[in-house]
């Protein structure tokens, strides 16, 4: 196992292909094992870079997780990036890491070559999400299925790390809000967002395809695309399809 330091913590990283440099990050409450089932469908295209983020998987774990978390999870990304210098790097995240991603953009865009968002909720926290999040962990606490992906994805301590997800979301939203320190429209290098719009997490609470068109509107080299099929988030759920426009978008200059 690879790892790197961040300030005095270990984070878990993972190389695998060859090629031009493509990080993946992961959502919420998940961690890089959450692209196990679809590495193969970039590895003979890029060189994959897969990061734990600090407190998930194989990372070292965090007492609590720091308020401006998807800023932090950037930083982490930035860390990564220099220590083994990979030059310019593209970017997918999904869900949180979509945020997280474009965080890195915002903020080192001599690092990004391009950045794809993938199924992220928009520039703020949804309100529906953040006041029913306690309530909606709890019942997900019950599900097989979702407890055995948490228990995959970060051995036995899993509940530990989904608290501590649980309780950094509320925290952000009563005290900071916003998921970017800059504006979108400070965005220098080319961005593509992709949802579906049926979207099991967001299509009740949002209009999906207004929330987007008003970020496109913002992102000086933007593009969207819509999937209208597939659950959360979309570049697992349309697997093949999503590689095939990301690798199109991605390579083209």
């Amino acid at each position: 196992m690879a790892y790197f330091k961040y300030g005095d913590r270990n984070i878990f990283y993972e190389e695998v292909g060859s090629g031009f440099p493509l990080i993946l990050l992961h959502g919420n409450t998940l961690s890089s094992k959450m692209f196990t089932q679809i590495i193969d469908l970039y590895k003979a295209d890029f060189k994959v870079i897969l990061i734990d983020f600090l407190g998930h998987g194989n990372s070292d774990r965090l007492e609590q997780f720091p308020i401006d978390f998807w800023y932090d999870q950037a930083m982490q990304v930035v860390q990564l990036i220099t220590l083994n210098d990979y030059g310019k790097v593209n970017l997918i995240g999904t869900s949180g890491g979509a945020l997280t991603a474009l965080n890195v953009a915002l903020e080192h865009e001599e690092l990004v070559n391009k950045v794809i968002a993938d199924s992220l909720e928009g520039e703020t926290p949804l309100n529906a999400w953040t006041s029913t999040i306690s309530e909606e962990r709890n019942k997900s606490k019950t599900r097989e299925f979702v407890c055995m992906l948490w228990e995959y994805c970060h051995g036995e301590d899993w509940e530990n790390v989904v608290d501590n997800d649980t309780e950094v979301i509320i925290r952000h939203d009563r005290f900071i809000k916003n998921f970017f320190h800059k504006d979108l429209t400070q965005l220098k290098v080319p961005v593509m967002m992709s949802v579906s719009l049926k979207d099991d997490e967001y299509a009740a609470i949002m209009d999906i395809e207004e929330v987007y068109q008003s970020m496109l509107r913002k992102i000086p080299d933007g593009k969207l695309h819509l999937f209208p099929d597939g659950a959360h988030p979309s570049m697992l759920t349309n697997a093949k399809e999503f590689a095939s426009v990301a690798k199109v978008f991605l390579k083209n200059k």
